[in-house]
């Protein structure tokens, strides 16, 4: 009969399915395999939840950095002019950005004008930097020029300024409203220079997702720039949009070839470099944490099996001495146990998948819950805590669990195999 047996024979289904239908009067292994199915399940469900979390936070930090800032910064090296004193600006920013802007891969080049200022309103005050932009470059903007987050009319942006949301909170500012922008380095007089003050109207509110951001940021008409902060003639730098951005740094070479002599850039990961390696160290961490939370419920499988065993002695022993192999009986143990695992990682996958599907909803009824207090945009630099299901997270947390509560469920298989069943009939 063992001769002619093939592995995992219909048989062995059966037996290991009728050892898994336990009665509590057979020592309590339906409680067990209960305990280790839904410790499985939970642990899987977490992980895949941990996953989709990470994927959405690192997806939504690094949209709003794409979606709002430059993908490539270009700088002019800094030169000493015939007045002596140093020099960084560019020129001939029209030419550069054109020559720019032919580079293969770059979708958008456009001059700019950056500098800081006070902004204030009756009594508020706020530390701001200004962009001075053409209104065509600013129109193709995604997070600045969307209409559905934004307020006011962009259309009419070289009429006034555009503001970031919580400039306009902290300032108090409508749209339609006045603000005020104080400049330190203004007229140059015989006495000195002094502070430029001019008033704007606020013709458009931007909300682009990142706290920071809407925090100290405003657009002004790129002309309008020039003459507010004495850059007549020349522009501080050339923003390029590229259409790969995660490929940035294949595009460095060519860029600082078409920009020429003394031509420096600073690329978006340069900017954000510490903070994605930070998460992608966090990544790792939390994957080895959530495999040991899962490790841990597999062990239970082992338990559960050990308890199995134990009460299965005499029963070994009768299917032994009726010509089962130890590769049968080691078989329908590994069974028991693999299905524990198998059913537990296929309810987890439902559970974390439901989830992180519906996570908005639960993440806004817990901050609703707990007072507004659950995600503060202030402190982690996003509105909002997306979750995104991605397929090969999903496989790894599967594939993790299905190799752990595999790879236990041996050893207790073994040990049930390797009975002698004369005296497993004895000592029962």
């Amino acid at each position: 009969m063992a001769g002619s047996t093939r592995p995992f024979s219909r048989f062995e289904w059966l037996i290991a399915w009728r050892y898994l239908r336990a009665r509590k009067a057979e020592g309590g292994v339906s409680t067990m395999t209960w305990i280790s199915l839904i410790g499985i399940m939970l642990a899987v469900a977490a992980l895949i939840i941990t996953l989709a979390v990470r994927t959405g936070f690192r997806n939504e930090f690094v949209d709003t950095i794409l979606g709002a800032n430059a993908h490539v910064t270009v700088y002019q090296q800094s030169t000493v002019g015939a007045n002596g004193q140093l020099a960084n600006t560019i020129e001939d920013y029209l030419g550069k950005a054109s020559v720019l802007g032919a580079v293969p891969g770059v979708t958008r080049a456009a001059p700019l004008v950056r500098a800081q200022v006070m902004a204030n309103n009756r009594d508020n005050n706020a530390g701001v930097e200004v962009y001075g932009i053409r209104r065509e470059d600013i129109m193709s903007i995604p997070r600045i020029a969307d209409p559905e987050t934004g307020r006011g009319d962009l259309a009419r942006f070289e009429d006034g300024v555009s503001i970031g949301m919580q400039v306009a909170r902290e300032l108090g500012l409508l749209v339609g409203d006045r603000i005020k922008l104080i400049s330190p380095n203004g007229v140059k007089t015989a006495f000195g220079t002094s502070p430029r003050v001019n008033t704007y109207e606020v013709v458009h509110i931007f909300n682009s997702g990142r706290y920071l951001i809407d925090k100290t940021r405003i657009y002004m008409p790129f002309p309008e720039a020039q003459s507010f902060f004495n850059r007549e003639g020349v522009a501080d730098e050339v923003e390029l949009f590229i259409e790969d951005p995660e490929a940035v740094d294949d595009m460095t070479l060519p860029l600082l070839a078409a920009g020429g002599e003394g031509t420096l850039i600073w690329t978006w990961k340069d900017s954000s470099s510490g903070f994605l390696n930070a998460l992608e160290i966090e990544d790792t961490v939390m994957f080895v944490l959530m495999s040991v939370l899962v490790l841990i419920a597999s062990l239970n499988i082992i338990s559960g099996l050990v308890m199995l065993v134990k009460n299965k002695t005499r029963d070994i022993g009768i299917l032994r001495t009726m010509g089962l192999s130890q590769g049968s009986i080691m078989r329908v143990f590994f069974i028991c146990g693999s299905l524990v695992g198998l059913i537990g990682t296929a309810l987890g996958v439902v559970l974390g998948c439901l989830f992180a599907l519906y996570f908005d909803s639960i993440l806004a009824t817990i901050n609703e819950l707990s007072g507004g207090q659950a995600w503060d945009a202030s402190v982690r630099g996003v509105y909002r805590l997306p979750a995104e299901l991605e397929w090969q997270d999903v496989m790894s947390a599967v594939g993790l669990s299905l190799f752990l509560s595999f790879g236990i469920t041996i050893f207790p298989a073994r040990r049930a195999a390797r009975m002698n069943p004369v005296e497993a009939l004895h000592n029962d």
